[in-house]
């Protein structure tokens, strides 16, 4: 285990039950791999091309019927600007130089088309965020790409502290300053993450509030047991199901954090009386949007697609077939977590390779992240929430195929609610592997290493598919394709990605060197008994 970093003596911070002294030096090098971080969104969300990620489309014309004043919907009866397919024909048939502001296309092209926006089987609390950005920014007096990089940019400044809170749950649950530096590297290791995380969608938010909800919990799981973190943890819950329902698993995994973090020190009715109150804060917050589902529709999450995806009976002579499912599911899962941006998820990093990254991970968190150890509660506890991402994501894809006869909804940014558990998760797993602190050093610059090259490499592919005809090499030719249509200069791009570069090394080489060791004491029973009063 790499040893612990010095403590600041004059951090008052360090006597926290459960807290793991911080350096000056890890301080700086997490915030310049953070920066890093959002500078990598930031590429993203200009080298994607606009409504080229998934749904991209219903979100942008989500956002722009709230700027409009329109109401929310029920769900399928919110229908697509014409204004919004009237951008997205001006950028498939015309140069750059003739498209519209917003309010030349809201004027030239009044009314709804007969496409149904799906988007209002979610609550509309992302939209809304999206619709005050618009606003602010005087949407209709901008053409209309720069008025989505808004809302890109937004989604951004929403994702880039997930560097932070990686990094500060895997210092949490490992005490390893080193560990910690390669869990927000690990970030860049999944070019899918930074491709949904730039572009307009009500996933960003959700990454950033279900980060928070792992963050606390994972306090409260190694010695946080302040009420106020138990409060915060339920607010921080409540507004991630307010966004989507892809944060409803987080419900029962917060009961059990609660509920068990304080096991041993507290009686087991206080221990239910704190899971309770957490709970019924976050229900105060953002769980009566759901009961409003339940009154209104007699169901939790209507469904949007049911005008774009009805029932349909399998055709004479054919069943489903367990092997076709498992089959389009692994594959699909695997391409759509690692990196397969694209309206239809067209572009893919390669079949073979998300396959091997993807059994890999699982091999080394299933044989080496819960063996016994400090840590084992914290990681037992943590593997929950993935595991019902997993579980509902299954069956939510299996009933649709049973009904509609295909295996829908089979998409790997359904897990990205989970990120920080994932990463954490591995962090402890690769880390057990070695044997001696030089293998451990040397295996945490190998991945340190290794992540962000995956993730350039993605980058690339999505690079040359879009700018260059799928073409490798990617040529001078590329950049002059990309000032034709890109939203900003290609020379802001290339500093971008010289400063993200800048910041990964810098955080390499903090993984690469050795802290001085220093033993951190023990946490007293009765500091931690203190704590939870």
């Amino acid at each position: 285990m790499p040893p612990t970093a010095p403590a600041d003596v004059t951090d008052p911070r360090s006597t926290e039950p459960g807290r793991v002294p911080v350096a000056r030096w890890e301080r700086i090098a997490v915030a310049v791999l953070t920066a890093a971080f959002g500078c990598w969104l930031l590429v993203w969300a200009l080298v994607l091309p606009t409504f080229q990620a998934p749904d991209e489309t219903a979100h942008i014309d989500a956002a722009v019927h709230l700027a409009l004043g329109d109401p929310w919907s029920a769900p399928g009866e919110m229908h697509v600007l014409n204004a919004v397919q009237a951008a997205a024909q001006q950028q498939a048939t015309l140069p750059q130089s003739q498209w519209s502001t917003m309010s030349e296309l809201l004027a030239e092209h009044p009314g709804e088309s007969a496409t149904v926006n799906q988007m209002t089987q979610h609550p509309p609390t992302a939209y809304l965020v999206g619709a005050a950005v618009l606003r602010a920014v005087h949407y209709g007096d901008l053409r209309w790409d720069h008025a989505v990089l808004a809302l890109r940019l937004a989604d951004v400044v929403a994702v880039t502290p997930l560097a932070l809170l990686a990094w500060a749950v895997v210092r949490r649950v490992t005490r390893s300053p080193r560990a910690a530096l390669v869990g927000v590297l690990a970030l860049f290791a999944t070019p899918q993450l930074a491709s949904i995380a730039a572009s307009v969608s009500n996933d960003a938010p959700v990454m950033l509030l279900a980060g928070v909800v792992v963050w606390l919990a994972t306090r409260l799981l190694t010695g946080d047991l302040r009420w106020r973190t138990a409060i915060a943890l339920g607010v921080a819950l409540g507004a991630a199901i307010w966004v989507k329902g892809t944060a409803l698993p987080a419900i029962p995994f917060v009961g059990l954090v609660v509920l068990v973090a304080d096991a041993g020190v507290l009686p087991v009715l206080q221990r239910v009386v704190r899971t309770v109150v957490t709970l019924g804060v976050a229900a105060v917050v953002g769980a009566w949007w759901w009961l409003h589902n339940l009154v209104a529709y007699d169901r939790l999450q209507p469904n949007g697609y049911a005008a774009m995806r009805p029932p349909k009976a399998f055709a004479p002579g054919e069943h489903p077939t367990l092997g076709h499912f498992l089959d389009v599911s692994w594959g699909t899962l695997a391409r759509t977590f690692w990196g397969s941006p694209g309206i239809k998820a067209q572009v893919t990093i390669g079949d073979v390779l998300t396959g091997v990254l993807t059994a890999v991970a699982l091999a080394v968190v299933v044989l080496f992240a819960f063996r016994r150890g400090p840590e084992l509660r914290t990681v037992l506890v943590l593997a929950v929430f993935p595991a019902l991402l997993i579980g509902i994501q299954t069956y939510t894809s299996a009933h649709a195929y049973l009904t509609t006869t295909e295996v829908a909804a089979t998409q790997g940014r359904y897990y990205f609610p989970a990120i920080t558990c994932l990463v954490a998760l591995s962090a402890v797993a690769w880390r057990r592997i070695p044997r001696t602190p030089g293998g451990r050093r040397l295996l945490a610059t190998v991945l340190a290493v290794v992540a962000p090259a995956l993730g350039l490499y993605g980058l690339t592919v999505v690079t040359v598919w879009f700018w260059n005809a799928a073409r490798l090499p990617s040529s001078l030719a590329d950049a002059g394709r990309y000032a034709m249509s890109g939203p900003v200069p290609t020379a802001v791009v290339a500093v971008l990605i010289v400063v993200v570069l800048a910041g990964v090394v810098a955080g390499i080489a903090a993984v690469v060197r050795r802290p001085p060791a220093v033993r951190s004491a023990p946490v007293p029973s009765t500091a931690r008994s203190s704590s939870a009063r």
